[in-house]
């Protein structure tokens, strides 16, 4: 479980030295439906500081945790512990959250199978010291699992849906729906801003096995992939400015830099140009949803880039990294869910594609998914020669 969501009798700490000691009085809502389920947490998994922090995973708490690969030092972030845990063979299933990124990417980075459902799917608990999440907080992230395998993932899905008096946004609908026209839109560059050769050629790939199982291929973008991103981030931001003075302090001077970045690029939104991006959401939001009366499955890339180590201190590469993950922060912004799965190994490095689907048929998204895992394989554990023997799993990984 990521560093950010309650075990019972395990401080919760978010990575940084204040909550080092807040722990848990009970699981959260997703924890409490695995354990019923028979299965067992083995520890808390690293994260940013306050997951601010880009594509790295560092926090003040646990230090760096690097990429089970080799090839480069990040395993992604957010959710950068649970995807590394998985690669390296720790354990067979993580629970993280995603709120534009954050399961998927460390998917892509670590070769493995990560499910971003749709808001209102599974129960959660996102209170950070009993504050309640404003607007941007309570739509975006959710919660959900990385695994080895997509069989995992659809096995993790059958279990953490259903409806919670503890989250109030769970819709209680079947986690399978009827069939959908067996049609698929490709974007290989998400908005039109540019993608790396061997990213776009993934795509193809994973398009091409789609065609061989009898789906029509077309390649169409979605439908306001930027404006989406200007209304993600005119919402987080303008939240998130409320109570930035108080949360500066408690982050390290490349989690604080990062963010001051972030707001220097996007200044705080007033409110009328905040409650605009509200409005402008909501209409995306419905053109996604008409979208997929035609094309039920979108196919594009997890991250244009091939994953990277970024100086999130360098605002350059703070602004590559975020444009890099714009068809995740799309997707977030609508609520609709994605899988991420792995599609091969370029260079000592894995790389991956998404499939999202409309609201609530993470079934669509997982069938997909499946079929591109019988062509392609599964590429974790990683087996690495060691040095040294670890003979206990820490507290945090």
């Amino acid at each position: 479980m990521k560093e950010n969501i309650d075990v019972a009798g395990q401080p919760t700490t978010h990575g940084v030295p204040h909550f080092a000691d807040a722990v848990a009085d009970v699981d959260a809502p997703p924890v409490r439906r695995l354990r019923q389920a028979g299965a067992v947490p083995l520890g808390h998994t690293n994260m940013p500081d306050l997951t601010i922090g880009g594509n790295v995973t560092v926090s003040q708490l646990f230090g760096e945790t690097r990429n089970p690969w080799g090839v480069i030092r990040t395993p992604g972030g957010t959710s950068g512990g649970d995807g590394a845990a998985v690669a390296a063979g720790m354990a067979p299933l993580g629970l993280g959250n995603d709120s534009g990124g954050s399961l998927r990417v460390p998917a892509m980075f670590c070769g493995a199978t990560a499910l971003k459902p749709t808001y209102g799917r599974f129960s959660s608990d996102h209170r950070v010291a009993g504050r309640e999440p404003t607007l941007a907080a309570q739509l975006f992230p959710v919660d959900g699992p990385i695994a080895r395998s997509v069989d995992d993932l659809a096995l993790v899905t059958e279990i953490l849906s259903g409806v919670d008096p503890r989250d109030p946004r769970v819709v209680p609908v079947p986690t399978a729906g009827p069939p959908l026209p067996k049609c698929v839109a490709v974007c290989e560059d998400p908005g039109g801003l540019g993608v790396h050769p061997q990213v776009r050629a993934e795509v193809r790939r994973a398009a091409d096995v789609l065609d061989d199982a009898g789906y029509e291929v077309v390649e169409v973008q979605p439908p306001r992939i930027i404006e989406a991103m200007e209304a993600f981030g005119v919402m987080v931001t303008a939240e998130f400015s409320v109570r930035w003075p108080a949360v500066r302090p408690l982050l390290s001077a490349q989690a604080a830099r990062h963010m001051d970045l972030s707001m220097k690029r996007a200044p705080p939104a007033d409110l009328a140009s905040y409650l605009e991006a509200t409005a402008t959401r909501f209409g995306i939001e419905r053109d996604w949803t008409l979208f997929a009366q035609r094309y039920p499955l979108i196919l594009g890339p997890v991250y244009t880039e091939r994953p990277f180590d970024a100086d999130l201190g360098d605002r350059a590469q703070a602004l590559r990294t975020m444009v890099g993950m714009r068809l995740c922060t799309a997707s977030t912004c609508v609520g609709v869910p994605a899988v991420a799965v792995p599609t091969g190994v370029v260079d000592g490095q894995p790389l991956g594609v998404q499939l999202i689907a409309p609201h609530y048929r993470e079934d669509i998204c997982l069938q997909g998914a499946g079929l591109l895992e019988e062509r392609f394989g599964v590429l974790t554990p990683v087996h690495r020669p060691t040095a040294t023997r670890c003979d206990s799993i820490p507290d945090t990984i």
